[in-house]
């Protein structure tokens, strides 16, 4: 097992004006690359012995890029930029592992203090890659284990690797032994991630803020959705609530020809804590942001299969996230409000 921590910085499409609701960067905009080069600069090393944090109170923002320069911009005297071999930009990878029926996806939907995710990380510019399950802990803390893993198996779990994961439910409590064997076993790849990200140190602070730009998300095969709803009436009759019919056409096409679905002209902020708030929390506060729900997981799969429960995600779905892709899920809502309300009948 293994703790380790990595960075990046990108170059994205940013307007001149981007609104708190995130925007499409429009047509002909300039590429803008989110600059670090005037930060001190700290090693992995340095940043895993004074903040590898893989016991913390993390809170994630969705901000647009002119935004998250400029917090770079004001943490710039008490913070250190991630940087390695004069290196400040590294691209990530991620493939997330869930059952058929889901369970990892609809514990974090119905807010069950003892959920999990399970997934690959590969750092693509190193080649190292993790297998990594995160878990629950006291207080709502993440608690995050690791394990080396071969890249040539990210997109699958190997029997050492699914043992891992078997081990790492039973520890955290989430079910026992048995159960959790099963649920191992049962793990399938289900949704693909890319993004590049910036990691910044804040000693004083003992804090880290990492900044994910260049995000996409693809998804994996089929997806069993719980819960899923007919359409019995309307234009849509017969059709499975979530189909391409409910989706934005360009979205529906991507997701249709297995394509990545980017989310561009937006920064994802997470904040990296002991426990009290960090010198990047309260600068976000101070600019009008606040902690937003969003996973890299759940909302990705709330995103691509609108037929699956996201209460947890709602305004991210059709606040910030819905000017670049038009989720509107009113339809859909009213769809799964009417088949509940026939099956209680």
């Amino acid at each position: 097992m293994t703790t380790s921590s990595t960075t990046s910085t990108t170059c994205a499409m940013m307007s001149a004006a981007i609104p708190s609701a995130a925007a499409s960067a429009p047509h002909g905009a300039a590429p803008i690359c989110l600059s670090t080069e005037y930060l001190a600069t700290t090693t992995l090393a340095e940043l895993n012995s004074a903040a590898g944090l893989l016991t913390r109170v993390d809170r994630k923002y969705l901000v647009p890029l002119k935004s998250a320069q400029e917090l770079v911009d004001g943490l710039a005297p008490d913070a250190r930029v991630l940087a390695i071999d004069e290196q400040r930009r590294f691209s990530y990878a991620s493939t997330y592992f869930d059952t058929p029926g889901l369970e990892a996806f609809m514990l974090a939907a119905r807010k069950r203090r003892r959920r999990f995710k399970v997934r690959t990380r590969t750092y693509l510019d190193s080649g190292l890659c993790f297998l990594e399950v995160k878990t629950r802990g006291a207080r709502g803390t993440t608690v995050k284990r690791r394990m080396g893993y071969h890249a040539d198996d990210a997109s699958r779990l190997t029997g050492p690797g699914r043992a891992f994961v078997a081990a790492c439910l039973a520890g955290a409590g989430v079910t026992g032994s048995a159960a959790a064997r099963e649920v191992a076993a049962a793990l399938r790849p289900v949704l693909a991630t890319t993004y590049e990200r910036t990691t910044l140190h804040l000693p004083r602070a003992e804090a880290r803020a990492t900044i994910d730009t260049a995000l996409t998300w693809q998804h994996l095969g089929p997806v069993a959705a719980p819960g899923t709803a007919v359409v019995s009436a309307g234009p849509f009759a017969g059709m499975v609530a979530g189909s391409q019919a409910l989706r934005p056409a360009h979205l529906a096409a991507a997701i249709s020809n297995g394509e990545p679905v980017e989310v561009s002209g937006v920064a994802v902020v997470e904040t990296k804590n002991p426990a009290t708030p960090s010198p990047a929390d309260r600068a976000l506060w101070d600019a009008g942001y606040r902690p937003t729900r969003i996973s890299k997981y759940a909302t990705g799969m709330a995103l691509l299969h609108p037929e699956l429960p996201a209460n947890r995600w709602y305004r991210t779905l059709t606040h910030e996230l819905a000017g670049l892709f038009g989720t509107d899920r009113s339809s859909l809502e009213s769809i799964n409000a009417s088949h509940t309300t026939a099956s209680a009948a």
